[in-house]
């Protein structure tokens, strides 16, 4: 069976085999390779198999997808050949033929900072839901998640959760733009799940009503989040 090899500075981090499913690389968690870094798009790439042989496309990404150190929309992979997105690098391994640089047996270790690689073993199927009841509570479903903002100096008062991942910081990426000299440039983030909102941890101290958190944590109606000297609210606005 065909894998990628996820290697970052020589060092192979994880192998993901590929079969009749599609592999999906972005920033976004739900892809199948999470990479958390803000030159990688949402959804950047998928790698799949068309007619019994491996396919790398580029999803319209803004940085794009390289392969072999060739800028690429649809190409067709071989063994050995070398997937660049960001600064991680994916080895095409069809046959078995590419050997894992382990450095004599040290141990892989994730890069820190943006450069974290976050993983997903395989996409879990989606259950039946009742009509209605597609994502969170038919009463949340009606109204528009939101953040409003009660302390701090952002661009805009109130912001609407409309995408799958809302960045909280400085980055001319962000959705929620902090201002200020000693603003960060991702001080958290927001993702859109199927059963609500979580919010996330970078490398600052998040707090929802009032306790750090230590993970991805749901948010509910009303709930107070506390980015540094910013203060927002997720609320469900009519």
């Amino acid at each position: 069976m065909a894998r990628l090899l996820l290697q970052f500075d020589a060092t192979v981090l994880r192998e993901f085999p590929v079969s009749t499913h599609e592999i999906t690389i972005g920033r976004a968690p739900d892809n199948d390779i999470h990479i958390d870094n803000l030159a990688v798009s949402n959804y950047h790439a998928r790698v799949y198999s068309e007619n019994y042989r491996l396919v790398v496309e580029d999803l319209d990404s803004l940085n794009g997808t390289f392969l072999n150190n060739k800028r690429v929309k649809k190409e067709w992979l071989r063994s050995g050949d070398a997937i660049l997105i960001g600064k991680h690098v994916r080895i095409v391994d069809q046959e078995h033929d590419v050997a894992p640089d382990l450095d004599s047996g040290r141990k892989a270790v994730a890069p820190k900072g943006d450069e974290t690689v976050l993983f997903k073993a395989k996409r879990r199927p989606q259950s039946a839901q009742p009509a209605g009841t597609e994502e969170g509570a038919p009463s949340d479903r009606a109204r528009a998640p939101s953040l409003i903002v009660l302390k701090g100096k952002t661009d805009q008062k109130d912001y609407l959760l409309s995408d799958r991942l809302t960045i909280i910081g400085k980055s001319p990426m962000a959705t929620v733009r902090l201002r200020g000299w000693f603003a960060p440039q991702v001080a958290a983030q927001v993702n859109k799940r199927q059963d609500g909102f979580y919010i996330g941890l970078t490398h600052r101290v998040v707090k929802v009503n009032g306790n750090p958190i230590s993970g991805p944590t749901r948010l509910n109606d009303g709930d107070v989040i506390e980015v540094g000297r910013v203060c927002l609210k997720f609320t469900y606005r009519d």
